[in-house]
């Protein structure tokens, strides 16, 4: 099959606030919404067709079964554009990124955009498994004994509702207990998970004090920056606040040097290098390549370690090495998490007996490490936050100057990880 290069032209996004706040009588779909027509009049699409929309949320009705083409009805796109739904975790918008790409890399269309989003506000409760069997049973029921039949074995109990909650299934843990596992394992100490925690706050409140975030964060009900971001935290404040996952005195894993739940929306624009010349769009990075991987954490292996099997796949594909980035977002769904994956990386048992390799991958720079700030200090609304990297690093490529290289590096619940290479 013929192939072509693929481009990121830019993104847009509502600022990410804190779930129950600001936005808490926004449903999910007003949300997408939001970002993406963000994106349509940045990029003057209004009653223009792109070739594919791919959207997602992890925290999903049943009622949005059509959820990203109905998006796209109201953003201003003209009708005639398709979309379509993903759901791939924390990686879900990054992994649209990359469908996207891919469809433009082999000619099926000349544009298309990603997103995400996901609102702790808006979640989808769901009645009991006992109360739905039974509702079932009245519907089918044909003669009024039946019928009397199924109601007089309903329950007060049947009535409670089910909240959806984010843990993995065959283990019964939150995401922040298996973090908490990892931290122990790779002996990471709390002052490490905060001193990474602060540096994210302050490289994130620099990059707004800077503009950066000025033509990538649009307002929403009026908010203009992320509301999670505390540009004057000290590590001091940090140091204060209690673990929330592991209560005894060996948690570490505190509200601070986590990722916050956390509502908002994200997009990105992609598109051939004709397709931008003809819009006169910037061509802002190329997506090099990709890879998912997944560990067996039920097994042992941590939730949240999958990014380091991604990471050495994607190099070993294109001949790099890690040291080979200007470059890394790492995705801080836990500071921890970002710490155990680099300490991975430095091991040569970890790296000879999980990655296959004699050499272990070694240290990154961390000055180049989240540059503009993370998920700690920006803000984790699941689904949005891939697309939303893509975005920033796509705009510090460009900024850099031509040969630059960047990795991206997500986790996601289930134990999966993605990681993909984008460059200038």
């Amino acid at each position: 099959m013929k192939t072509r290069t693929a481009y990121v032209v830019g993104g847009a996004r509502v600022p990410f606030v804190k779930s129950m706040t600001d936005y808490k009588d926004v449903t999910t779909s007003e949300l997408m919404t939001a970002s993406l027509k963000s994106l349509v009049d940045k990029y003057n699409l209004a009653g223009k067709t792109v070739g594919d929309v791919a959207l997602g949320a992890v925290m999903h009705s049943s009622a949005n079964w059509n959820f990203a083409r109905e998006v796209v009805q109201a953003s201003g796109l003209h009708p005639n554009t398709p979309a379509y739904n993903v759901q791939r975790a924390c990686g879900t918008s990054l992994e649209n990124t990359i469908q996207i790409a891919h469809k433009i890399s082999s000619y099926q269309m000349e544009s298309g955009i990603a997103g995400g989003v996901d609102s702790n506000s808006d979640l989808p409760i769901m009645m009991s498994r006992g109360l739905s069997k039974k509702l079932m049973a009245l519907n089918s029921a044909r003669t009024l004994a039946n019928k009397m039949k199924v109601i007089l074995g309903f329950r007060p109990s049947d009535l409670k509702p089910v909240l959806p909650a984010v843990v993995e299934p065959r283990t019964g843990k939150s995401m922040g207990e298996h973090c908490e596992l990892m931290v122990k394992e790779w002996k990471i100490s709390r002052q490490e998970q905060d001193e990474l925690a602060l540096a994210s706050h302050r490289n994130a409140a620099q990059a707004y004090k800077e503009g950066f975030y000025n033509d990538l964060v649009f307002p929403f009900l009026g908010k203009n920056t992320d509301g999670i971001l505390r540009g004057d935290t000290t590590l001091e404040k940090l140091s204060k606040l209690r673990p929330v996952f592991d209560r005894s005195e060996k948690g570490t894993l505190t509200a601070g040097n986590s990722s916050a739940l956390t509502d908002g929306s994200s997009t990105v624009l992609l598109a051939s290098e004709e397709e931008a010349k003809k819009n006169n769009w910037p061509l802002m990075a190329k997506i090099v390549d990709s890879h998912t991987s997944a560990v067996d954490y039920v097994s042992g292996e941590g939730l949240l370690m999958a990014p380091t099997v991604a990471v050495s796949e994607v190099l070993k594909r294109n001949n790099l090495k890690l040291q080979d980035f200007d470059f890394y977002e790492i995705h801080e769904a836990f500071a921890g998490q970002v710490l155990c994956t680099m300490k991975a990386w430095e091991s040569p048992e970890y790296c000879k007996t999980r990655l296959g390799r004699s050499e272990p991958l070694g240290k990154i720079d961390r000055s180049k490490l989240n540059v503009r700030g993370s998920s700690v200090a920006l803000g984790h609304p699941f689904a949005a936050t891939g697309a939303k990297i893509v975005a920033v690093l796509a705009k510090i490529l460009h900024q850099a100057g031509p040969g630059k290289r960047g990795l991206i590096v997500v986790c996601t619940a289930g134990g999966m990880g993605i990681a993909t290479i984008l460059e200038n």
